[in-house]
């Protein structure tokens, strides 16, 4: 009988037991809860005091670095390459012979071309005189003056094409692998060679069709490329005159001075282009922003409550965003916590 009493007395202890540890637990939960954003009381954030400063607005662009001048070298007649004047990826100067065809068959040519022009030119000067004595008639001497015209095209001509085998560098340079050798048959469709004019550089890039009025040429842009800490600067000299229609966006060509040698074109550049300055600028961290359906919306601190705003913002940074209107000076901006808040919801503002 004992025993039976001990054991039921054990288990009112143990059910009286497991119902304190309940409610002590429901306890600590409903503490926790009021403690992380309960009805009454206030969730803990940080925040800012909003001020106005000077905005550099700088748009982030990506671009392609140019030659200034490049073109393939190629012969425009055909035969056998007798030397060669150059050397792989060295400078040359403008006007400088590159490289010569042979030009035996087009010299004989021309000393053919010049015997005939001569006896043209003797009949001309006998037909003259006949003509002057009217031994032959008027038309007679407009042939002989045809003919003599006729070969001194002939002897022209066969100069231009010996002109032609002598290829000379168009501007000056530096002139890139040869794909021929002396003795090579070439044609007009084989490439001998790239020329590259490195000394100034083109920086191609496009702007989106809203910032189209604010770029105008003359203005210096700063770019970085692939591979080097350091940062160039360009000067803007052309720009497209239309939008294009496929990207909406508008083409901007810049030109840079190539010192140090040490950009080579067809890299990857990236383009920092400066707008226009805004005095009394509000830019506000990134974090603060709360994308919504209808817009952009931020919190402020009212009386220790949130207060939820639409603002309209635009360029942005890595970090920071720009807003247009909203916000105005001497307003607690909140930092943190912005996605869980909800409109006059009671808050403790940590200010930074």
């Amino acid at each position: 009988m004992k025993v039976k009493n001990l054991i039921y007395a054990l288990l009112i202890i143990g059910i009286v037991g497991f119902i304190a540890y309940r409610i002590s637990s429901n306890k600590a939960k409903n503490d926790e809860s009021k403690k992380f954003g309960g009805k009454d009381t206030p969730t803990t954030v940080k925040g800012i005091v909003v001020k106005t400063a000077t905005f550099d607005n700088n748009l982030s662009l990506s671009g392609s670095v140019e030659a200034n001048e490049q073109i393939e070298i190629r012969s425009e007649v055909s035969g056998i390459v007798e030397g060669i004047y150059f050397s792989e990826g060295t400078n040359v100067k403008k006007g400088q012979i590159l490289f010569k065809v042979n030009d035996i068959e087009l010299r004989a040519q021309l000393r053919q071309a010049q015997t005939k022009e001569g006896l043209a030119a003797e009949n001309q000067r006998r037909a003259k005189l006949l003509l002057q004595k009217e031994a032959i008639s008027q038309e007679e001497s407009d042939v002989a003056n045809a003919d003599y015209a006729s070969m001194q095209a002939q002897t022209q001509l066969i100069r231009a094409q010996i002109a032609k085998t002598s290829v000379k560098a168009p501007f000056s340079g530096k002139i890139g692998l040869r794909s021929i050798s002396p003795g090579t048959y070439i044609t007009p469709t084989i490439l001998v060679a790239k020329l590259v004019n490195t000394g100034k550089l083109k920086i191609t890039f496009s702007i989106p069709e809203k910032y189209a009025s604010q770029v105008k040429s003359g203005s210096s842009i700063d770019f970085t490329v692939s591979g080097s800490d350091k940062v160039y600067n360009a000067k803007i000299y052309a720009i497209e005159p239309e939008v294009a229609v496929a990207t909406r966006t508008l083409q901007v060509r810049a030109v840079a001075d190539n010192i140090d040698g040490k950009l080579f074109p067809g890299t990857f550049a990236e383009v920092k282009l400066p707008l226009t300055t805004i005095k009394d600028a509000i830019v506000v961290p990134s974090e603060a922003i709360v994308p919504v359906q209808n817009g952009k919306k931020v919190f402020i601190s009212n009386m220790g409550k949130a207060k939820e705003i639409m603002v309209e913002a635009t360029t942005r940074t890595d970090a920071s965003i720009l807003i247009l209107s909203g916000l105005k000076e001497g307003d607690t901006l909140i930092t943190s916590g912005v996605m869980s808040l909800k409109n006059d919801a009671p808050i403790k503002v940590k200010v930074k």
